[in-house]
């Protein structure tokens, strides 16, 4: 997908998301994308967050453990890419998984359930396990649901949203 699409389809996905009731909620957590993976650019959305005054958090992923760390994004948030391409804080204000009200979450494909494939490693189903029962979950992807069911273990846990350029999904 040329870049230029990719902005374009990530604004539409950005100006889909003004759609959903959310916007009442404090604490957003989201992805800073991977340039080499074509992922959506969330460039659109943090603007959108910092227009609307709320609590952005960026996470550090933590490999061996298969987990994340959580930090506000501040002014002062220094970002160095990790050594898988992801634009993660070095360090800052840490904030916990119960705090989260939305968490934006990248994958690869997703079906009609809400089930999704992501990179394969588990972290945002632990996250979401930390999370409190009532944070709210919203794909962002470029396509729309696969039609067959994606194959899910019981500890996955299913998105409430996912956002395309085209429409909303509500599982």
């Amino acid at each position: 997908m040329p870049l230029e699409t990719t902005q374009d389809e990530s604004l539409a996905i950005a100006n889909k998301l003004l759609k959903l009731d959310i916007w009442h909620k404090t604490y957003f957590h989201i992805f800073l994308a991977m340039e080499n993976q074509k992922e959506v650019h969330t460039d659109f959305i943090l603007n959108i967050l910092a227009g609307k005054d709320k609590e952005v958090i960026v996470s550090r992923a933590d490999f061996e453990s298969c987990s994340m760390v959580h930090y506000l994004l501040t002014d002062n948030t220094k970002l160095v890419l990790s050594s898988y391409g992801i634009p993660e804080p070095v360090e800052g204000i840490e904030v916990p998984s119960y705090k989260m009200d939305v968490v934006f979450v990248p994958l690869l494909a997703f079906d009609t359930k809400g089930h999704r494939v992501g990179y394969g490693k588990g972290f945002y189903d632990r996250f979401f396990a930390e999370c409190k029962p009532n944070v709210i979950k919203i794909g962002l992807s470029f396509f729309d649901a696969e039609a067959e069911a994606i194959p899910h273990n019981p500890t996955d846990i299913a998105l409430d949203y996912c956002v395309t350029p085209k429409r909303i999904y509500a599982f």
